[in-house]
């Protein structure tokens, strides 16, 4: 009998990713976090946790979050609109723009803590320490090889 192929693990994150980003839109949804969507509810969570220890700006949540300076511009600006977040020229560099949550969002960041926090304990429910471990480290090695990849001056694309 044939052994069957196990599934891309590049096609198992992106489902894998698809299905947090559906279920955490769900659950901020039934608990009146609807305008919320995608990644914005942990980029709230961040910038108030990084804001204790001094300024956030736009590039703290591009590394953060591993996204391009295109992405973070769009959900930043999203975000503000919404009321979520000001954006606050630092002193001696206009171009430089500090971020800051509003009220609006400060009064959200504990319902939203509460849910991810909720999110990730079902997300693990049965896994051991020693798994979450060989998990997380799997999932390292993964990122290092991408980023790796993209690092390389040949290759067989161009950016």
């Amino acid at each position: 009998m044939k052994e069957e192929k196990a599934q891309p693990i590049g096609y198992a994150l992106r489902n894998i990713n698809n299905q947090i980003r559906r279920n955490l839109d769900a659950r901020f949804a039934v608990n009146g976090l609807d305008e919320l969507c995608g990644i914005q509810g942990p980029i709230l969570g961040y910038i108030e946790e990084k804001s204790r220890k001094g300024d956030v700006f736009q590039k703290d949540i591009e590394k953060k979050f591993n996204i391009r300076r295109s992405t973070a511009t769009t959900t930043l600006q999203n975000m503000e609109q919404k009321g979520f977040l000001l954006r606050e020229a630092v002193e001696g560099d206009g171009r430089l723009k500090r971020i800051l949550l509003t009220d609006k969002a400060k009064t959200l960041n504990k319902k939203i803590r509460l849910q991810i926090d909720s999110f990730h304990t079902m997300m693990e429910e049965g896994l051991t320490e020693e798994e979450k471990k060989q998990f997380l480290h799997t999932l390292d090695k993964i990122q290092q090889n991408l980023v790796s990849d993209r690092n390389r001056k040949e290759g067989y694309y161009n950016d």
